[in-house]
């Protein structure tokens, strides 16, 4: 094996390397947005390539014969690399651009490297995904290998997964059928057949949304179908492609004949049918260069395996071997915490680990806090956010990572009501998801039947028949098994049960009209603008992305890990989850945890053991609770803009129980925290400014067009009445105000509290 002499990169004493221009040195890449400034003209030269590269950079892009493995961590320019050593070989005449084939595994990747390759003089090369690639060479080699012409290829293989089912006599809902087509997905790229299903899936310890027996079947229904219709599925391109190469030698020979050379990127997660599928272009030749990184491995339960990557070396022992671990992207305290999260990793993976080198100034170190519950954390993130924005960061360069698509709507209410324009990438919204509508339209259709409805007889209250109507819906007391479909849409009910609960203890003798009321009005006040908005995305939507600011949420045990990863591998992989969040933060990383569901909830969560050692003073107070500000404890620093907390209510600044301000018994219930009283205390409201106050908060929200809660609460036009306050601290004090309503509402609510009329405009931003 050759290995490349690779000398651990000392810090540049400056801050950046001489060599590199201010955009290479901040991305250790050029995106299509810089890549203009970059190189404003093709280079004129071979050579000219190379400039701007770092020593390992230009050791890939001159390793131009034989197999070559390049182990690129997060952030270490390695899509620049690569397309600088096609771009070289092109340029230097050793490669002809019409013989070389990039694969990746997204259009998005594949279009950028077409741009840069175009960019850099090496035009005529094929940048196109494996599926992309091989339907090329299924249809032009189709009429030669079987004659006619190729089957057509479905859109959308879920409605024959649900024939397949109506065949077996077998009831999938729509989640089961999401599953069951991502079972046959899964059995297809590992090359398992019907027959050995079962025995596969117990083998590689899936956890199967169906009987594996009944997968089978369906597989087995599935696959007759298609040969009934004449029809053939994504997955198919690649096991047809390679069956025709497999048993068509004359064939394979005029494919090695056109693509003589070839870079795989992301090669961590190549499945074993496109390493069976590369094996067959390649034939007994060694002209292959892969990227990957074994520590960015996420999506195995698409079949994708590191184990090509990490076994390079083996099949290939004369392989040149390249590490990328300058990093570009992110300041070095953020690369500190990605590196000590790895340290602590086991497993294959864990041994072959990339410890990063930023390459960039010093920045603020990461932040972590708790938060008394969730409400307090999406506030908290949302406060921040806005706080950012105000201070000029674009929303566009701010995001937010949660683990499941179902924590979503807490954090796209929270920036609604904070005036924050989001986009969610990768998950529908909330409100848009198919279970969630159909949830609603039924609570709406046993609100009409009222007390006729049968089902809601032996439901006393609102939580339990929305329990009940919703059961009928795929709701249980408990989650389901697996991490597919039906898991995420379970979520999905569970928080119309949750959000059930809170409504009813904030509001005595709610109805379940009410509640029909309160979603259409929720469901209304989050179409927020998508452009230039903050991103909300899951952890597996974020890959391949990067933002100066991300807040990384609910980074609690049961969440990161997640609760149904059991053995040390999934929990591994969960790891390394983490790991891509947190390599997608340039400067700004907020990492959070709630210790309580909701308000007032039993605070028995505690933070991922991933963090464990790497928060500051994790060892000494691991478990322990405590809460600051709005909720929440900080711990790590911020910059001066994001470190003000306004005061908030001795609820959210205490871990002892709230106390009733007229009896003393301590609170439980979210309405009366609210109030800081029993719901049956006597009330000392002025009526009169409560009524003013109502007629105030419907033209705000006519004026604004939003929903009258989203300016201020029932209970806390109560407790403002209540407390009465004199001035803007008085006021802040009050829960549910905090500092963007303060700024935005205070002086006409306080003019309101002291008798006058607002004054006019007050109200505006």
């Amino acid at each position: 094996m050759t290995l490349v002499a690779f000398v651990r990169p000392r810090a540049f004493p400056c801050g950046q390397p001489a060599h590199l221009s201010r955009a290479t040195w901040q991305h250790g890449g050029v995106t299509a947005a810089t890549h203009s400034t970059l190189f404003p003209r093709v280079p004129d030269s071979a050579d000219a390539v190379l400039e701007g590269l770092d020593p390992e950079q230009r050791a890939v892009a001159t390793a131009l014969h034989g197999p070559v493995c390049v182990l690129a961590g997060a952030g270490t320019g390695k899509t620049r690399a690569i397309t600088h050593r096609i771009a070289y070989g092109v340029r230097a005449g050793i490669l002809q651009p019409s013989s070389v084939l990039a694969v990746t595994f997204t259009n998005r990747a594949a279009g950028e490297m077409r741009g840069r390759l175009r960019q850099l003089g090496a035009v005529g090369v094929q940048a196109r995904t494996f599926h992309s690639a091989a339907l090329r060479q299924l249809q032009y080699f189709w009429p030669k290998a079987v004659g006619g012409t190729l089957p057509r290829l479905v859109d959308r293989k879920i409605q024959l997964v649900a024939d397949a089912a109506a065949a077996c006599r077998i009831r999938l809902d729509r989640g089961e059928l999401r599953d069951v087509t991502a079972e046959i997905e899964w059995s297809k790229v590992t090359q398992t057949v019907p027959a050995d299903y079962t025995a596969a899936a117990a083998k590689a310890d899936r956890e199967t949304p169906r009987d594996p027996a009944e997968i089978a079947q369906l597989y087995t229904a599935y696959e007759e179908l298609k040969r009934e219709r004449s029809v053939i599925d994504f997955e198919d391109v690649l096991l047809l492609t390679v069956a025709v190469l497999q048993d068509r030698p004359d064939i394979a020979e005029q494919v090695r004949a056109q693509y003589q050379h070839f870079v795989v990127d992301e090669y961590q997660d190549v499945s074993p049918l496109q390493q069976r599928l590369l094996e067959l272009w390649l034939g007994d030749r060694e002209n292959l260069c892969v990227v990957g990184d074994a520590s960015q491995t996420i999506y195995s339960f698409t079949g994708a395996t590191p184990d090509h990557l990490l076994d390079f070396r083996v099949r290939h022992p004369d392989a040149t071997v390249v590490k990328l671990v300058r990093d570009y992207r992110s300041t070095p305290q953020v690369v500190r915490l990605a590196n000590g999260l790895l340290a602590q990793a086991k497993g294959r993976a864990a041994d072959h680990r990339l410890e990063l080198v930023s390459q960039r100034p010093a920045g603020p170190e990461p932040v972590f806090t708790e938060y008394t519950d969730e409400p307090a954390e999406a506030e908290g993130a949302a406060r921040r956010i806005r706080e950012l924005i105000e201070a000029g960061v674009p929303a566009s360069e701010i995001a937010v990572l949660f683990r499941t698509n179902s924590q979503s709507e807490t954090y796209e209410q929270a920036l609604a009501d904070a005036g924050v324009p989001y986009q969610l990438r990768g998950a529908e919204r909330f409100f848009d998801r198919p279970e969630v509508r159909n949830a609603i339209t039924a609570l709406r259709a046993a609100a009409r039947f009222g007390g006729n409805d049968a089902l809601l007889d032996d439901a006393p209250d609102l939580p339990s028949q929305v329990r009940a109507v919703l059961s009928g819906k795929g709701w249980t007391p408990h989650p389901p098994a697996g991490s597919g479909a039906v898991r995420e849409s379970w979520e999905s009910l569970a928080a119309l049960v949750h959000l059930a609960q809170d409504f009813a203890a904030a509001r005595a003798g709610a109805t379940l009209a009410d509640l029909v009321v309160e979603l259409d009005e929720r469901a209304g006040a989050q179409h927020a603008p998508t452009v230039q908005g903050v991103t909300l995305a899951s952890l597996h939507a974020a890959k391949g992305l990067e933002w100066d600011v991300v807040f990384l949420v609910g980074v609690a045990e049961g969440m990161m890990p997640i609760t149904y990863a059991k053995t040390d591998e999934q929990i591994e992989e969960e790891r390394r989850l983490l790991y891509v969040g947190v390599t997608r933060a340039r400067e700004h990383l907020h990492l959070s945890w709630a210790l309580a569901r909701s308000p007032g909830g039993r605070a028995n969560r505690r933070p991922s053991r991933f963090l464990t050692g790497l928060r500051p003073g994790s060892q000494a107070v691991a478990g322990r609770a405590g809460a600051a500000g709005a909720g929440g404890v900080e711990r790590g620093s911020w910059t001066a803009a994001a470190t003000a907390v306004p005061e908030q209510s001795p609820r959210r600044r205490q871990r002892t129980p709230a106390r009733c301000r007229v009896c003393g018994r301590s609170l439980t219930d979210g309405g009366e925290m609210k109030l800081m009283r029993c719901e049956d205390c006597p009330s000392d409201m002025d009526e009169g400014l409560y009524e003013r106050l109502r007629d105030w908060r419907g033209e705000q929200a006519r004026r604004s067009g939003q929903p009258a809660f989203c300016v201020f609460t029932d209970k806390t036009l109560i407790a403002i009445a209540e407390a009465v306050p004199d001035d803007e601290h008085e006021l802040a004090r009050i829960p549910g105000v905090g500092m963007r309503k303060l700024r935005r509402y205070g002086a006409d609510v306080l003019a309101l509290c002291a008798g006058r009329d607002p004054a006019e405009g007050q109200d505006q931003d």
